[in-house]
C-alpha cells in the first residue's frame, strides 16, 4: 500500500512541545564501569531531545514540524549549533523560548556495538518555569501535538485546549506517571515504554497495566516494547499486538522518538490505528540500522519501500 496517496496536499503541520538539547556521542566497546576509563571508537555532535527528533523523523517522512519549548541562553553555543542543525532540517523554531542566563540539555551518550545506548543528561531545573505563549498563537494551523510526559508541568493546560479544540494529542510517556496526571485526559493518545508502563499502573505486565490505566483515560494507549514490538488496545478494549521488524541494529539513539513522531503523522494523516503502529515500527526500525541518532530517520519512500518489501535498502547506513 502506498501511504502517501492518504497524505494530505498540504503536509500537516505538527507542534512539537518538549527540550530541545545537546548530544555528545561516543561509540564504545563496553559501557565503562564506575571508576573506570574507555576509550571511545567513534564521536559526533549531534542535536536531540524527545521532541526535536520526533520533529525531524516528521520532516523526513513529509509532514511539517514546529518546536516549542525551553532553550537556554542566546549567547550559548550549544543553543546556535541546535538552531543551526534544526534549520538545516527545515524545522519550524519560532516558538522556542530562550531563557537568559539558563543552561540548554546537553547529554553524553555512549553507544556500544549493540547499538544499545547510555546517556547522562543535564536538564537546568529553571527550564521547566518556561511559559509558553498563548493558546491561538500555538494551535493556528495545528494537526497534532506531539509532547513528552516529563513536560506536563509546563504544557497540560495547552494539551487540553488542544483536545477541546479535536486537535490530536500524543504523548511520548517515558517516565512513570500519577495516576493523577492531567495529561491522562488532555491527551488523544498516550504511547507509554514498557518499564513506566508498568511503574505507572504498578502492576508487572505490560496487558494489566494497559487496561488498569484505560479506566482512567479515554485516550488511546500502547506500550513500546522495542524488538518485542508494540502492545496496544483497540476500541473494544482488547489487548493487540503489532509486531517489530527484524534488523541489525547498529544504533538506537533516538529510535523511540522517530517512532512517536511517524505515529503523529499517521494519525494526521487518519491512518486506521494498526496501520498506523506498523508505519511507525517501520520508521524507527530502520533508524536503527544507522548511526546518527535521529539524524539517521528514513525518508517517507524509505519506509513505503521497507512496508512493501520488508527488507532494507541498499543505501549508506549512516544519517549524516
Amino acid at each position: 500500500m502506498n501511504f502517501q496517496d492518504k497524505a494530505p496536499k498540504i503536509p500537516p503541520r505538527i507542534l512539537c512541545i518538549g527540550m530541545p538539547v545537546r548530544d555528545l556521542t561516543f561509540h564504545t566497546p563496553a559501557v565503562p564501569g564506575r571508576g573506570s576509563k574507555e576509550n571511545a571508537t567513534a564521536f559526533d555532535e549531534i542535536c536531540g531531545g524527545n521532541a526535536l527528533n520526533g520533529a525531524i523523523g516528521i520532516v523526513r517522512l513529509g509532514g511539517r514540524a514546529s518546536i516549542c519549548g525551553p532553550m537556554g541562553d542566546a549567547k550559548e553555543t550549544s543553543s546556535r549549533f541546535i538552531f543551526e542543525q534544526m534549520a538545516h532540517e527545515s524545522i519550524e523554531t519560532k516558538h522556542l523560548i530562550q531563557m537568559p542566563g539558563l543552561v540548554t540539555p546537553i547529554s553524553a551518550v555512549m553507544i556500544d556495538p549493540s547499538g544499545e545506548r547510555t546517556i547522562v543528561t543535564f536538564r537546568d531545573p529553571k527550564l521547566w518555569h518556561v511559559k509558553l505563549p498563548d493558546f491561538d498563537t500555538l494551535l493556528d494551523d495545528c494537526a497534532a501535538i506531539l509532547t513528552e510526559s516529563r513536560c506536563a508541568e509546563f504544557c497540560t493546560e495547552l494539551c487540553a485546549e488542544a483536545v477541546r479544540r479535536g486537535i490530536p494529542v500524543i504523548v511520548d510517556v517515558d517516565r512513570a506517571m500519577s495516576l493523577r496526571e492531567g495529561l491522562l485526559n488532555a491527551s488523544t493518545h498516550l504511547v507509554f515504554s514498557s518499564e513506566p508502563l508498568q511503574e505507572t499502573a504498578d502492576v508487572t505486565d505490560d496487558a494489566q497495566a494497559l487496561r488498569k490505566i484505560a479506566k482512567l483515560t479515554p485516550s488511546f494507549l500502547a506500550g513500546t516494547r522495542g524488538p518485542r514490538g508494540t502492545i496496544w488496545l483497540d476500541e473494544s478494549g482488547n489487548i493487540q499486538e503489532t509486531p517489530a521488524f527484524p534488523v541489525h541494529t547498529v544504533d538506537t539513539l533516538g529510535a523511540g522518538d522517530v517512532f512517536h513522531g511517524a505515529f503523529a503523522l499517521a494519525i494526521t494523516e487518519k491512518q486506521e490505528l494498526r496501520q498506523a503502529l506498523r508505519f511507525a515500527s517501520a520508521a524507527a526500525a530502520l533508524k536503527c540500522t544507522r548511526f546518527g541518532g535521529a539524524f539517521a530517520a528514513p525518508r517517507r519512500a524509505e519506509v513505503e519501500e521497507f512496508l512493501s518489501h520488508g527488507q532494507v535498502s541498499d543505501r549508506a547506513h549512516t544519517g549524516r
